[in-house]
């Protein structure tokens, strides 16, 4: 319906509408986020598993915790997956979370807050506390017309939280916090409004929580804030960089170091993210969401910082790209970071959307054959792309699959959604292949 409104509605006149949306879904329900503690993330990559890690940081301190996420949904002790095929819920939607939160009795609410959803005054409605800042780089640049304008809706967050007034909740001041990667060019321009808290993250440059002996080994990072040493079995220098942000919001909440590090000791992984898929098979399956560029080159520096694949074993890569007039210049990069990485590629339908999936799949072949890959397999049907990559696989062998993670659906022509769960289906492929676990 929206996008049959947008053809005749001049853009004023739809913004306007997104507000007075936001409005009243928050007067509908009743304000929720008046009446809980709001943290809010947003960046580029990382915001979802930043998002499950504060929770369970939370958690571990004895608070009940509501989460929304491209990942999952939370409501205090209730979990479940992500099937809205949306990063930040439509306002009615978001609105009725934040309530079954408060009505729950959960004291946080950490809520994955996305630049479309900003631009959409998604965020208009919700009386954030602490706002998040894990990175910036230049994907999703063409749904906002450029990355001066990417970088201006995040910016419209914290510029939001400076202007809220002060939270009272059980006649306790609710202070008001920014935390930043101070690793970013951008940092700079994210910290410089008026709050009560501002504190740092970094690995690389100055910042006020900074991660030393860093290690990198198969069973996952280790490293140490001051003098507490964190052993996490999660897996990349970015699951560093959202561990820091994630203790920087506990410290925000009187929550120490000793109570993060338990609570990141017993964190075995967010759903579709550098997920291992294993029934027993003699290589390893990975899972992870990576859609863009950058995610992708973060993904293969952990594949080898972790030493995941050993000579002479191979990288079996299964990818494409999405449609949607989403990004079409990343469509041939893709390919030819595949191309620099792995050794054997297999492109495949990922989100088309109303466009051609063999196009994308062209355009994402290209980019790997012109860095010189001229074995590359296109596979329109996802399934059968990654039981060819199951087949093709022996000892020692790490097969990648990218694009989905943990989302529940593709989504295909017409606005119809496809029933999908890459994990469930790499289970199911190598099952039949007579792989078992048992």
């Amino acid at each position: 319906m929206l996008s049959r409104i947008k053809k005749f509605v001049p853009p004023v006149a739809l913004s306007q509408y997104h507000k007075a949306m936001a409005i009243a879904a928050n007067f509908i329900y009743g304000r929720p986020s008046e009446r809980i503690i709001v943290i809010g993330v947003t960046g580029t990559n990382g915001k979802s598993s930043t998002v499950s890690l504060i929770a369970e940081i939370l958690e571990e301190a004895g608070h009940k915790v509501g989460a929304a996420s491209t990942v999952l949904f939370k409501v205090a002790q209730k979990e479940w997956l992500n099937d809205k095929k949306m990063t930040m819920l439509g306002r009615f939607q978001l609105q009725k979370l934040l309530k079954q939160m408060v009505d729950a009795g959960c004291a946080y609410a950490v809520v994955e807050t996305s630049s479309q959803g900003i631009e959409q005054f998604r965020h208009l409605g919700i009386h954030y506390d602490v706002c998040v800042f894990t990175n910036l780089t230049p994907e999703h640049i063409e749904a906002h017309g450029g990355f001066d304008n990417y970088k201006k809706a995040k910016l419209k967050l914290f510029k939001h939280l400076e202007n809220l007034p002060t939270k009272i909740l059980a006649g306790k001041k609710i202070s008001k916090a920014i935390i930043a990667n101070s690793d970013d060019q951008y940092a700079k321009e994210f910290l410089d409004f008026k709050v009560d808290e501002k504190i740092s993250f970094g690995i690389d440059n100055p910042a006020d929580l900074r991660a030393e002996n860093i290690d990198f080994n198969q069973a996952g990072i280790s490293f140490k804030i001051d003098a507490t040493d964190f052993d996490l079995k999660l897996f990349g220098k970015f699951n560093i960089y959202n561990s820091l942000a994630a203790i920087a919001v506990a410290k925000t909440q009187d929550v120490n170091l000793d109570i993060c590090r338990n609570a990141l000791s017993k964190v075995t992984g967010v759903p579709g993210r550098m997920e291992f898929i294993d029934v027993g098979q003699p290589f390893k399956v990975l899972v992870d969401y990576a859609p863009e560029p950058e995610g992708m080159r973060q993904l293969f520096k952990a594949i080898n910082d972790h030493g995941l694949v050993s000579e002479p074993g191979k990288i079996i890569h299964v990818f494409g790209s999405c449609g949607g007039g989403r990004d079409i210049a990343r469509r041939p990069i893709l390919g030819e970071l595949s191309a620099q990485n792995a050794q054997i590629h297999i492109i495949t339908n990922e989100d088309p959307y109303d466009d051609n999936p063999q196009q994308i799949i062209d355009q994402v072949a290209d980019g790997a054959i012109k860095a010189g890959k001229q074995e590359v397999f296109k596979i329109i049907d996802r399934r059968e792309a990654i039981r060819k990559a199951l087949a093709m696989a022996q000892a020692g062998d790490l097969v990648v699959l990218t694009g989905k993670g943990a989302e529940q659906a593709i989504c295909v022509a017409g606005g119809q959604k496809e029933p999908w769960d890459e994990r469930e289906v790499a289970k199911e492929e190598l099952t039949k292949l007579g792989y078992n676990q048992a």
